[in-house]
């Protein structure tokens, strides 16, 4: 069953919405696929206007900028630590956005959308 981000058949009152006109194509999302990790692995997508996006589906490396010698460098992802989008996605390995992960660096929080983006891009943090 596809993803569809077109109108509610509700109106903000509870009352029915009568559909002015069907579907549309570009209406249809897609299924969320998590950057877990793992070796590096990228899916390209078609977007809209005939733009791609690349979707990480897997990491192994993040780059990382140190806030002190604002040098970025690229280290190995050890593990994530913490993530306030879903508990869940700490036992499972997920990085998303505001993810807390523990790198060869020290610990660093993720500030690129890698499933948007196809990079983990992260910010150390001071402990």
């Amino acid at each position: 069953m596809a993803l569809w981000h077109g109108k509610s058949k509700r109106k903000p009152t509870g009352g029915r919405l009568v559909q002015s006109r069907k579907k549309r194509r570009f209406e249809v999302g897609r299924e969320p696929l998590f950057t877990n990790l793992g070796p590096e692995s990228l899916r390209k997508y078609r977007t809209m206007g005939g733009n791609s996006k690349n979707r990480m589906l897997s990491a192994a490396y993040a780059n990382v900028v140190d806030p002190a010698t604002n040098k970025v460098t690229r280290v190995r992802i050890v593990k994530v630590m913490q993530n306030p989008a879903d508990p869940n996605y700490v036992q499972r390995n997920i990085m998303t956005r505001g993810a807390t992960i523990q790198t060869d660096a020290g610990m660093a929080r993720i500030t690129s959308r890698p499933g948007q983006d196809g990079t983990i891009n992260a910010v150390l943090i001071a402990e």
